[in-house]
């Protein structure tokens, strides 16, 4: 899921890229731990360079690329925020919703806990859309990183109404995800996973 990140903002970026998809056990093995200490999925290796965390990739990326960080200082500074609020103010809530959907649906206690976390949820989403207003996206009539990340984790809950119950933010995730460099990265995500299987 978060490797989406990582390659739609390469196909913004317009940069080249390979992937390498793990083997079951892959994540756990010594070696990968050693690039990538949690784990998780993606990392970026590039020129002996080595990153993990898809916001810290994610602004890598960025900054080759105008369309994710914009050159006028302000608006990269604005960009970065809203990417940092994607992933510390919206995306720990939304997991919250999701794991007890995916993960734990039958077990009594995530009956009980999941009206208050999508209580939760639905208020930050609230205050989201209210700053979000008539713009098309985040930091007004331009697609950024912070863009870019927030819809990734607004997906998140893609199999609920959360989001989409929200008319703003339904329409910015479409908007961002009708964009072709989405459309190359989902499609080249899926034929991974496709040959992987």
């Amino acid at each position: 899921m978060r490797d989406l990140r990582a390659r739609w903002a390469l196909e913004e970026a317009g940069l080249p890229y390979q992937t390498h998809l793990l083997g079951q056990g892959d994540q756990d093995k010594e070696e990968y731990r050693a690039l990538q200490p949690f784990g998780q999925v993606p990392i970026l290796e590039e020129d002996g360079l080595v990153l993990f965390e898809s916001g810290a990739i994610v602004l890598y990326i960025g900054e080759r690329s105008e369309t994710l960080l914009p050159k006028d200082a302000g608006a990269r500074f604005r960009a970065t925020q809203w990417l940092i609020a994607a992933l510390n103010s919206i995306e720990p809530f939304v997991m919250n919703v999701a794991l007890m959907d995916i993960f734990y649906a039958n077990e009594e206690w995530a009956k009980l806990r999941r009206p208050g976390a999508v209580a939760f949820v639905q208020r930050r989403l609230s205050a989201l859309s209210k700053s979000l207003g008539d713009k098309p996206y985040l930091d007004g009539d331009r697609f950024t990183a912070g863009d870019l990340m927030m819809t990734t984790v607004l997906r998140i809950l893609k199999h609920t109404d959360i989001v989409t119950s929200e008319k703003r933010l339904a329409a910015h995730v479409e908007r961002c995800t009708s964009r072709p460099a989405f459309k190359r990265a989902f499609d080249a995500q899926t034929g991974d996973f496709r040959k992987a299987a």
